[in-house]
Order: structure tokens, then C-alpha cells, then sequence
């Protein structure tokens, strides 16, 4: 939980500075970290569906 928190507020910021510089490489570094978090979201959820089907 507090994982997702830290890192809605590192690509908010991100948003943010991209907003106000036009800095392409802040707005692929936000985009890249959207696509980890989705990743490990997906990963996290397999993880807890596999512990729910053995037990």
C-alpha cells in the first residue's frame, strides 16, 4: 500500500516537471515507471492467486 502511494507521488512529480519543462526524458522516465508498477501489480496479484489455490 505504501509502496503505491510512493509511487503515484513520483509520477505525479513527474507529471508535474514534465508539465513545466517539456523534458521528453522526465516524460519516458514517468511512462517507464507506470509500466513497472503495473508490472509488479500483476506479478503481486499471480503471486496471491497461487497462495490462494494451494491452501
Amino acid at each position: 500500500m505504501i509502496l503505491r502511494k510512493a509511487v503515484f507521488l513520483v509520477l505525479d512529480l513527474s507529471w508535474h516537471v514534465f508539465r513545466q519543462t517539456g523534458n521528453i526524458d522526465t516524460y519516458l522516465l514517468m511512462k517507464e515507471l507506470e509500466d513497472n508498477g503495473d508490472t509488479k501489480e500483476d506479478n503481486a496479484l499471480s503471486a496471491t492467486e497461487q497462495e490462494d489455490s494451494t491452501t
